[in-house]
Parts: structure tokens; sequence; C-alpha cells
């Protein structure tokens, strides 16, 4: 069960990610979940939005690199430890995590993982035997948000 990520390379520049944003909100796309990795030059965004077909293609049209990846989104409690006992889980498989960032709405008591792994079907099958909840697509957008 994999959720759907938009990534699109960014010249490191003032106003390139309010252009981005910009045309995303124009085109009726709705960020869900954003994080930036940067250098002095460059950029990777990456977003879960809930529209990913239409933000790659609008993205692309406005000459932008942009493309749709696998990654796993999971729920877990916001609480101590909660986080380090997923990470154990995958490391005792020996899955890398090659990076991740998280987002949580204020209603809720749990966290949102986003993991992009060595190996995503044999992490959802250790995270799910585990008992960890792997989210769906239709899950992350349905989310329970502070308005």
């Amino acid at each position: 069960m994999y959720v759907k990520q938009i990534s699109v390379f960014m010249e490191n520049r003032p106003g390139r990610l309010a252009e981005i944003t910009k045309i995303l909100s124009e085109n009726s796309v709705d960020i869900r979940a954003i994080n930036i990795a940067d250098t002095t030059d460059f950029g990777i965004l990456r977003m879960i939005v809930d529209d990913e077909e239409n933000a790659e293609k609008v993205l692309r049209g406005n000459n932008m690199t942009a493309n749709i990846s696998d990654v796993i989104a999971i729920s877990i409690s916001d609480s101590v430890g909660a986080f380090s006992n997923v990470i154990e889980l995958l490391k005792d498989k020996n899955i890398s995590i090659e990076y991740i960032y998280s987002f949580i709405g204020e209603k809720s008591s749990k966290a949102v993982i986003v993991l992009k792994t060595s190996d995503l079907d044999l992490s959802i099958n250790v995270l799910r035997e585990n008992g960890v909840n792997v989210l769906s697509k239709e899950d992350v957008n349905n989310l329970d948000y502070a308005k």
C-alpha cells in the first residue's frame, strides 16, 4: 500500500517555493505534507498532495522537473518512543531509510510519518506484521486536521 509523492527539482532562490505553491494552488492541488532537502544551489521539494497526477502535469507544463514516486505513510502514536520502535523494526530487517518527514493534525493524537526505504514492500510487510498502521492515499487525504 503505497502513497504517491510528487518530487520537484528546484533552484535555491528567493520566491521559487512561492511560485511552485501558487501554481499548485491555482490548479486546485491541495498539499498535505511538504519537505525540502537543499544544498547551496538547488533543492528537492517533496510533497504529498491530493492529486499527484495533476500536480506533475501542471508543474511540468510550467517547465519544472517533477516526478511521482512511491513512499510509505504510517500512523503512530504521538508519544515518546513510538517512532524509535518503528525504526528498530526496519533496522532489524536491514532496511535502510533514504529519507523521512512527518506531519500531525492538531486534533489528532497520531503522527503521520512518510518513509522512503530501500525496500518498500518488505517495509510494509514488517510494519504491518508488527501492528503498525500503514496508510493508503485515501487515509492520508482523509486525516482530521484542525481548521
